[in-house]
């Protein structure tokens, strides 16, 4: 079933496994929920008991009982009986039926996803009700962008480069189908992050120490209009990123704004002017006046501040001498403007006037407009009271958008208490010294960038600076570390709605970190902000970051528990991000001793879920079931449900991989069964969805062990779910195990198709091994095509990655086919190397759920050697491995193999004999590849049995 079916007032949402009423979400079980769909597929029809446990509980012994208590479950979610309301009936002694009327809406796939205008208006600032004198700037800039792709718009600060942004933006929204993404610069303090900061803003996970090179390939082909504001102080990576994109990007639309021009490829310069004023006259009228923007602008904005006088003839002048003297500058006007409520239009001439000309005497070769904003600028902290100045100055701190929360703790001390700050806020607010806007239901106050940076050159001294940053960067430890979804199981928690103060907690450790900081301050802090850096995908950072705190520890005094979450980030991090290294093993027992230490069982939970995570990757099974083992051992005592059950599935994993299938089955379906008995929707350790994995290696399981059908329904249903969570790694990982599931039943279409998509997500997310292993199976599958050339350099390509990023679980299973495709292209002896190798480390790592298939490949190149007993000698061994390892699929192929050895030595009815009984022990799966092949050849075997 696939789209959205309603009945009632429930919407049932099959591909995302959800049940909404209305808006809300249901909560239902697992096997409740399965039970719901296969009755709404059927509406109006019987549908047996029978039917109903299998399809719930696919090779599980269940009783009636079982599915009576869903059957009463889902009656009472949905109401069943209440107002006259009837859904599903029991028909006694057949089974059940779903009599609701049922309507069914088109599919809707959630990969890939496109972006509506409604996904992406939060990522653009809200523009302004009236633009003044602006509009035909805007339409002009509009059709440029369309036209060249590429267009920066240069001037002054305070000139309004934002704000036209922001309006081509909303005009352009439709055209991109909402996919308008604005990145504010000006809260980075490093030039460097410029690719990671976009990068995330695109919603790109960061796992490459170069997101720059990954940026072109994860946006494609699709059609966006980025907007990157506030260029210049970190001009020469913006310009690289701009050119990067634009030119391997085809689709993508870039905007700028910058006091200078980015001078790159493709770049078109739109240098935006003051806003017109009126010309010196004498007789200048009030109507007159009103037709320049300056003036409309300057008259709006008094409005606001409470000036309630229309402009007459007689202030007319004096209006239009204002704007003149502030050069047109739109932030300087409204700066004046916000004081005519208090000062009135003859009160700021006056001051105007009498307080300073507008020239400012520091630096000559500074563009007039600079010097006039900072006059501006200087001339308003004036009028501000002694504490407003003090908060103002103070507020400086802050990097990007912060709560009032944060202001008052930061801004206030002995002499100025929390109230005075607020108070002084909300009148900074008042005269447009502050902005606000509305984040994920929050306000989040912000300085404007020009006026933070002359705030900052208001604090007394280097002492009163250090004192403020001190505060600030306190602040920030104290809310990460108390905050309980910040801190909550890395990876486990969506934490994008904490972007907005990223910003503030990079500059907090980069002062922490510097000559005037403290170091102590900066490893809690680093600390704390570890996993915000890990749930916004920022893990190159958070490497860099834990690194920098580690290596201070030494020099400060420090608690044991923050080393052991900086080892526990450090080797996440670094795993994703640098591959299968021996940092990350370092970071990894450091912290599990650490852990042990401090008596932190649910810390060592996690650090053993890293540990297993890393062996299993680096092709150790043995010592991912150790690690497995041991996290029981702590979940069991401290009753962690998601460790229970995430236990279980690591010993499958592990059984798997050592060939004990028929115990890996029994495992992941005992962990599916305990997590649904335990309510456990998310097992989430170490940044990584373990219900998945379980999930892609059941199927796999399955297949080995001749239940191909049901092999087929988990590898889709493990796809389709990966794909519903919309989590990259989730995607990749579905993908790379699931995609061979259909190649080997036959359907090489589908396989193809898969490991198409797998390589697409992982170049696009920078998830190195994944898409080496998606180009891996792509040359297995142009070999079984027939083109062993293009097959084997597809594969050699893809093997020297993994064995850099020392990803080796699929690496013997790579070398078989290599070996394979040596055969096909003439290369015996390299072949036989090959295959002997593989075979040799597959016994020597303990990985030896291939190695039946392994010895089939070996004796293909033997036979093609004319060396047929060695040949016979390896199918015999590979028979009595695989059936050793309840792998029947294995030992079919290979029996398949030794019964052509015996058919073509004269030995036709021992032939079929044998291949016979492997034949008959199949219960399903009779119309896959394989099995078509073992039928006809014991067809062919009866007919030569029959001759004489």
């Amino acid at each position: 079933m696939h789209g959205v079916v309603s009945f009632g007032p429930f919407r049932l949402f099959a591909a995302e496994r959800q049940l909404k009423k209305g808006d809300e979400a249901l909560q239902l079980g697992g096997r409740a929920l399965d039970t719901l769909i296969a009755l709404v597929e059927r509406a109006g029809e019987i549908v047996t008991q029978g039917e109903l446990t299998s399809r719930v509980w696919p090779d599980v012994t269940v009783g009636e009982a079982n599915l009576r208590v869903h059957i009463a479950n889902l009656r009472k979610a949905l109401g069943d009986g209440g107002e006259g309301s009837r859904y599903i009936v029991t028909v006694s002694g057949r089974g059940y039926c779903f009599v609701a009327p049922v309507t069914a809406a088109a599919p809707q796939y959630s990969t890939p996803k496109q972006a509506t205008v409604s996904d992406w208006l939060h990522r653009l600032p809200p523009r302004l009700t009236r633009l003044i004198g602006r509009d035909d700037t805007v339409r002009g800039l509009s059709a440029r962008l369309m036209m060249y792709r590429f267009v920066s718009i240069v001037g002054p600060a305070g000139i309004g480069k934002t704000t036209v942004a922001i309006s081509v933006g909303h005009l352009l929204l439709d055209g991109f189908n909402g996919a308008v993404f604005f990145v504010d610069l000006a809260a980075l303090t490093d030039a460097k992050l410029v690719a990671t900061t976009v990068a995330q803003a695109l919603g790109l996970m960061v796992q490459t120490q170069d997101p720059l090179r990954s940026l072109p390939d994860f946006i494609g082909d699709r059609k966006i209009l980025l907007v990157l504001d506030n260029c210049e102080h970190v001009i020469d990576s913006a310009a690289t990123l701009a050119e990067r994109v634009v030119g391997g990007a085809p689709q993508t639309h870039v905007l700028t704004t910058s006091r200078e021009a980015l001078r790159v490829e493709g770049e078109h310069i739109h240098l935006l002017y003051a806003l017109d004023c009126p010309p010196v006259e004498g007789d200048l009228t009030a109507a007159t006046a009103l037709k320049y923007p300056a003036v409309q602008l300057f008259m709006e904005r008094a409005t606001a501040s409470g000036h309630d006088a229309v402009l007459n003839d007689i202030d007319a002048p004096i209006v239009a001498t204002i704007c003149r003297q502030l050069d047109g500058i739109p932030l300087a006007i409204e700066l004046a403007a916000s004081h005519a409520g208090t000062l009135g239009i003859r009160g700021i001439a006056d001051l105007l006037d009498n307080r300073f000309s507008l020239l400012w005497r520091g630096r000559r070769t500074a563009v007039p407009r600079h010097q006039t904003l900072n006059a501006m600028l200087d001339w308003s902290y004036n009028l501000l009271s002694p504490h407003e100045r003090a908060v103002l100055s103070r507020l400086s701190v802050f990097v990007g958008d912060f709560k009032l929360e944060a202001a008052c703790s930061v801004a206030s001390n002995r002499e100025i208490d929390e109230g005075i700050v607020a108070d002084a806020i909300a009148s900074l607010l008042a005269k447009s010294l502050l902005s606000t806007t509305a984040l994920y239901g929050l306000t989040y106050y912000r300085l404007l960038e020009t006026t933070r940076i002359f705030a900052q050159t208001k604090l007394a001294e280097p002492a009163e600076t250090n004192r403020v940053a001190e505060r600030h960067a306190k602040y920030f430890s104290e809310f990460l570390q108390n905050d309980q979804l910040v801190q909550s199981r890395f990876g486990e928690h969506d934490l994008s709605g904490y972007a907005a103060h990223i910003g503030n907690v990079r500059a907090a450790l980069q002062w922490t970190f510097s000559d005037d900081g403290d170091a102590t301050l900066g490893v809690e802090l680093a600390a704390w902000a570890a996993p915000l850096f890990i749930g916004l995908s920022l893990l190159e950072e958070c490497g860099q970051c834990c690194e920098r705190a580690l290596a201070a520890l030494g020099s400060v005094s420090h608690d044991a528990k923050l080393e052991m979450i900086l080892q526990e980030a450090l080797a996440l991090a670094s795993m994703y991000t640098h591959g299968h290294s021996e940092q990350v093993r370092v970071a990894i027992d450091r912290g599990l001793a650490l852990a042990e230490t401090l008596g932190d069982r649910v810390r060592q939970l996690q650090l053993l879920a890293g540990l297993n995570l890393f062996l299993n990757r680096l092709g150790d099974p043995g010592g991912s079931l150790a690690a497995a083992e041991q996290a029981s051992v702590v979940a069991e005592a401290i009753a962690d449900r998601s460790g229970l059950v995430w236990a279980e599935w690591m010993f499958g994993i592990s059984d798997y991989l050592a060939g004990n299938q028929a115990r890996a089955q029994l495992h992941f379906e005992r962990g599916l069964t305990l997590a649904e008995e335990l309510g456990v929707v998310n097992v989430n350790f170490f940044g990584c969805d373990h219900r998945v994995r379980a999930l892609l290696a059941l199927a796999r399981v399955l297949w080995l062990r001749g239940f191909s059908d049901q092999a087929l329904r988990i590898a889709q249903k493990t796809i389709d779910e990966a794909a519903s969570q919309g989590q990259a790694v989730s995607i990749c990982v579905s993908l790379m195990y699931c995609a061979p599931v259909f190649f080997w039943t036959g359907d090489s279409l589908k396989a193809a198709h898969y490991v198409e998509e797998l390589i697409t997500y992982a170049r696009r997310y920078s998830l190195e091994p994944y898409r080496a292993s998606g180009v891996a199976l792509k040359g297995i599958i142009a070999i079984a095509r027939g083109d062993a050339i293009a097959g084997l350099h597809l594969l050699q390509s893809a093997m020297e990655s993994l064995h850099a990023e020392q990803y080796r679980v699929l690496i013997t299973t790579f070398m078989g086919a290599l070996a394979e495709g040596l055969l096909k292209t003439g290369q015996f002896e390299e072949a036989m190397s090959t295959a002997d190798k593989a075979i040799a480390l597959a016994t020597s790592s303990g990985i030896r759920f291939n190695i039946p298939e392994l010895l089939r490949v070996k004796s293909e190149i033997l036979v093609a050697g004319h060396d047929r007993e060695a040949a016979r000698v390896c199918l015999t061994e590979a028979i009595a491995i695989a059936r050793s390892q309840s792998a029947l699929a294995l030992e079919l192929r290979s029996t398949m193999g030794l019964a052509s050895l015996s058919s073509e030595e004269g030995q036709p009815e021992q032939a079929h004999r044998e291949l016979a009984l492997v034949y008959g022990r199949f219960v399903e799966g009779f119309e896959t590849s394989d099995l078509k092949h073992a039928r006809l050849l014991l067809e062919k075997l009866s007919g030569r049995k029959r001759q004489p």
